[in-house]
């Protein structure tokens, strides 16, 4: 299974926000520095995660985004369901909001997908991998919450 670099570019920028110590705004300009990603992605990006309400944005000289709650509270699963949309290891596979697995083979309800069983569980782990890692979990394996370096000072 794939993920785009939405999930891939937006995971990284989680991580950027989750590394400021002192839970300060970070401006995008400054997530694409650090980790060398095209600004004006990360400006696409930024608006899902936020209408997920997993990041706030504050304006101003000293604006920029920060995590809506503690990195500790944010599991992967959610961040990747907002930038992705639903996980799903087959074009064929649908999940309804009642967590009932659909196969678009499935042309009758007396008919089974014959591959549905492994989808079903393909989708379940990997679902359970996103869930079961938090955010602080990916920070303190990049090393950890960094102090935020103001704008024009040396490094």
């Amino acid at each position: 299974m794939l993920f785009s670099t939405k999930a891939e570019y937006g995971v990284r920028l989680m991580v950027e926000l989750g590394r400021q110590s002192d839970s300060s705004p970070v401006s995008l300009s400054a997530v694409a520095e650090a980790e060398r990603l095209p600004l004006s992605y990360l400006e696409h990006l930024v608006a899902k995660l936020r209408k997920a309400g997993l990041v706030i944005s504050t304006r101003g000289a000293h604006g920029g985004y920060s995590l809506a709650k503690p990195a500790e509270e944010i599991t992967l699963d959610i961040v990747v369901e907002a930038l992705e949309g639903q996980i799903a290891p087959m074009e064929c596979f649908h999940e309804t909001p009642e967590g009932k697995v659909l196969c678009s083979h499935e042309s009758d309800g007396d008919h089974a997908c014959a591959t549905k069983l492994l989808w079903t569980r393909v989708q379940g782990g990997v679902t359970k991998a996103l869930a079961g890692t938090t955010l602080a979990e990916l920070v303190e394996f990049a090393g950890g919450a960094t102090e935020k370096t103001p704008v024009g000072s040396a490094a």
